[in-house]
């Protein structure tokens, strides 16, 4: 599976496009969507489950803007999002996210997703000049491959990972996951 096959997926799902657009019409400084939204579309695809069957149950929307108004703004926007959508929105300024890893500031949101705990959920996407794109610090392989591996800041936390991933139910949704540690 290639990057321009992945863009095809997402095209191909208007769910996807029409939450894709509408974070386009919020104008938001340097954004994109990320992780389960792209991450569990590839795995629902991989293992020949139907549209959306796992899918994603939320839409992480990440932005970067040094003009921060707040973890409430947020939180606002988040709501509203959820209330004109009926989907659960997470919008989150990445400018002020890095507290929560205690690492240094991030610079952008390509950075802040560089810094999400798995390689295969560090990837966004986004619409820029009317051609969606994919953000990808790790490229696609571990997500075509579906193979779980930290991200370099999270390489000594194997543990939070498994966590997560256990949390997450990922394994029982996608039996075809493994871990890369395991390889």
């Amino acid at each position: 599976m290639t990057e321009k096959e992945i863009l095809k997926l997402i095209q191909e799902d208007s769910w996807m496009m029409e939450t894709l657009r509408k974070a386009e019409s919020l104008n938001l400084k340097d954004w994109a969507i990320g992780a389960g939204f792209i991450r569990n579309k590839i795995w629902d695809h991989l293992h020949g489950y139907t549209e959306r069957e796992w899918g994603s149950s939320d839409v992480d929307l990440v932005y970067f803007d040094e003009d921060d108004k707040g973890e409430e703004y947020d939180e606002k926007l988040s709501e509203k999002l959820k209330s004109e959508t009926g989907t659960n929105w997470e919008v989150v300024n990445e400018h002020h996210a890095h507290v929560w890893n205690k690492i240094p500031p991030y610079t952008s949101v390509e950075d802040a997703i560089s810094k999400f705990p798995e390689t295969v959920t560090a990837i966004g996407v986004r619409i820029r000049n009317e051609e969606i794109e994919l953000i990808t610090p790790y490229g696609i392989e571990d997500n075509v491959s579906m193979i779980i591996r930290p991200t370099p800041i999270f390489e000594d936390k194997m543990d939070k990972i498994r966590e997560r991933v256990a949390k997450k139910g990922w394994m029982e949704k996608w039996p075809k996951l493994k871990y890369a540690e395991t390889e």
